[in-house]
């Protein structure tokens, strides 16, 4: 496929296509069929369409409460005029003639990007017997199509169903997706880009007199982005769905912007002996076609939500079964124990959002402290799977239910992924995407503090990043910042921890991430440590509705966890002036305020600045907030005060006497020195917990030199081989920085088994002007899943269609170079 001619292959912006101003997808249907062997997914997706009144797209982008200085564009900090210039789709030299067809026809957007489109048409609703129930129903006023189609008025009253009548909407929806084709009003154009796909109807001058309903039949491509082919850690083949950069424009044609929130249902056949996982409510039952030997299982959403939230996992996956007497007793002293805990009850803040099934105002829902929840492994991960999450899991969701109210969403799958997974976890509507790294360290149960960390921080995304999310993509730090700041709250609870040994333990992590902020902004680039790169811009679009994500393809980015402890430091820091439980408070109304909705920085501002008025008269404006923490580069003074204060705290001070104990015989027994052979001087090391071992390691990576005994020594003493991935990650640093090959083994375990975080790793071994290190580097290379060849991107999945692998291999360079300039 030839590049747009107005792609640039060096720029790091994501384009945004979809004319969501004119046209919104409010329902997706989607029909597929998972070749494993092939690694392609072929089958079609049906899209019921709503056309926009003109202007209403428009003013729907300007943000609650926004002024005139706010009206400015998302991504590109211009015009709009400019931006519409700058969204507008160009072609591919290929297809010169797609223009000269258009006689001023309508045409509607989808984002798209590696996908082989085979066929789009239009879908004859009115063929669907049981749609002509509907021409009893009487829609709201105005809310009716102008046009005289009759399956243009279907698909809107089906649209337009209120959502206590969501199952007949469900079937209705589902019905209309297996009708034929229409066969009246000629063929539907269209034509594929880069980016895009663009559909025309001859005669639809307008998004009124376009179809309401139209099947894209098409396949994935092996190389596509938003999808991961590769092998399990029992090497057998699976595939599952990622969010990368591009998110699902790889797996469907959809509209990307989160404005463009709908609804789904999907129907996946597969091998007989795989699991299907899927973002959907209901816990599908597979049904079975032994003629093909393969299975067919059917998932629904009916809370709208972005196309991007939208996730697939297929594989031989297995679940773990917990003991089901102890699983009830443990559940009972969960609610007993967070019984009481909520200020802001069911029903006593209406709902906002769009008119579908809540559960905020299902008093069901309010009574559930530990929905509905499965396990999924590969086979040879199921005992450590079961053995560490399933104790994790209820207390966790019970803790997260107890800080933020009911829980979203009506159940919760967890996965173990592949190796290649490229972040320690990821959360999606009714799903989390855990890495294997998680499971190690800890005996399991409340012992497992990273994934226990891990997995409180993935549960908060259920209400920071899906039941609300960040109407501009830029802003990251609404998920990412809240999901860090209420990790340590959630997994406090869980455990059950007292509020000083809370305090304690908030100190100690709140240095850490300290440490790896500031050396973050030491050695990255001013513009990709902006919370709000768009500034003022924030939240808006061009006329039709797209945009630019802006730095949303640059590789170095993904090296980059700004937006989460940047964000996570804003709100320690407005925490800090109302006090932890006023403000845990504060998110629980904002929640019940916000759910079902897109937000921007400022919508979470001025209603925090409204509800602790005090705040403004201490300084705390919404200009200053900006200027100090969302609009610029470098670290606020208020995190470097905080810093001293952290260091200072009573497990910090006991780490340090711990690092002076490992030392001091290293000092001794420097180079040049006459060393006898004797072992080292026996020392009392004190026990520590997770963080402290972490921080340990990490400050004896400031140390020069440390002597072949103290680290056969360090490592035998903590056993760190068999710790969690923070500190096992540490110890193979030390193992490169001090060229202790006799430990070289744990280092090609890391790479092999920890490429979540392995990345880093890598850099450092080809930094090193070190035959040896080098060798094992390209011994064990980061084997990106979605990708065929041997390095892929970090965290966050494809580079899309214009990265190169030359490119992202330097990348891993300097990010190994980032992490030794530290030292």
């Amino acid at each position: 496929m030839e590049p747009e001619l107005d792609v640039d292959p060096g720029r790091d912006d994501l384009p945004l296509r979809a004319n969501t101003n004119h046209m919104l997808v409010r329902h997706y249907a989607l029909d597929l069929t998972v070749l494993l062997q092939e690694q392609l997914i072929r089958g079609s997706v049906v899209l019921f369409l709503e056309p926009l009144p003109a202007g209403a797209g428009a003013e729907a982008t300007v943000r609650v409460g926004a002024t005139a200085d706010d009206r400015t564009v998302a991504g590109t900090g211009e015009t709009s005029s400019t931006a519409q210039k700058e969204g507008t789709t160009q072609l591919s030299q290929t297809n010169s003639c797609w223009e000269s067809t258009s006689q001023g026809d309508f045409t509607l957007v989808l984002d798209c990007c590696d996908l082989v489109v085979f066929k789009v048409e239009e879908v004859d609703v009115s063929s669907v017997p049981d749609m002509s129930s509907l021409f009893e129903a009487v829609g709201p006023e105005g809310s009716e199509p102008s046009t005289d189609s009759q399956p243009a008025v279907l698909v809107q009253r089906l649209i337009a169903l209120p959502s206590h009548q969501w199952r007949r909407q469900l079937h209705l929806y589902s019905q209309c997706s297996q009708a034929p084709a229409y066969q009246g009003g000629g063929p539907l154009l269209f034509h594929t880009d880069c980016w895009s796909l663009q559909v025309r109807k001859r005669g639809a001058g307008s998004p009124q007199g376009f179809p309401r309903a139209l099947r894209v039949s098409y396949e994935t491509k092996p190389e596509g982005g938003s999808v991961r082919w590769t092998r399990d850690q029992d090497h057998r083949m699976c595939v599952y769905t990622a969010g990368s950069p591009i998110n699902n424009r790889a797996l469907f044609p959809c509209q990307e912007p989160a404005v463009a929130m709908s609804t789904w249902q999907a129907r996946v056949q597969a091998p007989q002996d795989c699991m299907v996982l899927l973002s959907g409510e209901n816990q599908a039952l597979p049904t079975h076609n032994q003629k093909t030997g393969s299975s067919s299982w059917e998932y629904y959403v009916t809370m709208p939500m972005p196309a991007s939230t939208f996730t697939l996992a297929v594989g031989h996956w297995l679940q773990a079964t917990p003991d089901l007497s102890i699983e009830g007793e443990r559940r009972g002293q969960e609610e007993e124990a967070w019984s009481g805990a909520l200020a802001v009850q069911a029903g006593s803040i209406p709902c906002s959002h769009g008119d579908y099934p809540c559960r905020f105002t299902d008093p069901s829902a309010w009574r559930q402290w530990v929905v509905p929840h499965r396990v999924f492994a590969p086979p040879s991960l199921l005992p450590k799977a079961r053995k560490v999450l399933l104790p994790l899991l209820p207390r966790c969701l019970a803790a997260a239910r107890g800080t933020l109210g009911v829980h979203p969403f009506p159940r919760i799958d967890l996965l173990i992924v592949p190796a290649g997974f490229s972040s320690l976890g990821m959360a999606s509507p009714h799903m989390v995407f855990l890495s294997q790294s998680v499971l190690d360290g800890g005996e399991g149960g409340l012992t497992s503090s990273v994934c226990g960390s891990r997995l409180c921080h993935e549960l908060a995304h259920s209400w920071f990043g899906l039941a609300i999310g960040a109407r501009d993509w830029t802003e990251e730090w609404i998920s990412e910042g809240f999901a860090t700041f209420l990790e340590d709250i959630i997994w406090g609870h869980a455990q059950q921890l007292s509020g000083p040994e809370t305090e304690e333990q908030s100190k100690l992590k709140a240095l850490l991430r300290w440490r790896r902020l500031a050396d973050e902004l030491r050695n990255s680039e001013e513009e990709l440590q902006i919370l709000r790169p768009n500034q003022d811009n924030t939240g808006l679009v061009s006329e039709s509705g797209s945009s630019m994500v802006k730095h949303a393809l640059n590789p170095e980015k993904t090296f980059m966890q700004v937006h989460y402890l940047k964000g996570y430091f804003l709100l320690r820091f407005l925490a800090s002036h109302v006090r932890e439980q006023p403000f845990l408070s504060f998110l629980r109304l904002f929640v019940r305020k916000y759910h079902g909705q897109l937000i921007l920085s400022q919508d979470f501002l001025h209603l925090l600045l409204c509800s602790f008025p005090d705040l403004e008269r201490q300084g705390l404006t919404l200009k200053a907030i900006y200027a100090d923490w969302l609009d610029g580069a470098g670290i606020p003074k208020w995190l470097v005060e905080g810093s001293a204060v952290w260091s200072q705290a009573r497990l910090v001070e006991e780490v340090k006497e711990e690092v002076v104990k490992w030392i001091l015989p290293s000092s001794r027994g420097g180079k040049g020195r006459k060393r006898k052979r004797s072992a080292l001087p026996k020392v009392n090391h004190r026990e520590m917990s997770p963080e402290q071992l972490v921080l340990l390691l990490d400050l004896l990576l400031e140390e020069e030199e440390l002597s072949v005994k103290s680290l056969r020594l360090l490592q035998r003493t903590y056993n760190l081989q068999n710790q969690g991935s923070e500190a096992r990650h540490r110890w193979c640093e030390l193992v490169v920085q001090h060229k202790h090959t006799q430990a070289y083994g744990d280092v090609e375990n890391f790479l092999v088994h920890d490429q979540a975080m392995g990345v880093y790793l890598y850099g450092e071994l080809m930094v090193h002007e070190d035959a040896q290190q080098q060798t094992l580097a390209r011994r064990c290379p980061l084997i990106g899943p979605g990708r065929n060849g041997p390095i892929s991107t970090p965290s966050g999945g494809g580079d899309g269609p214009v990265a190169t692998q030359e490119r992202r291999q330097d990348v891993f360079v300097k990010g190994g170079m980032r992490s030794s300039n530290k030292r």
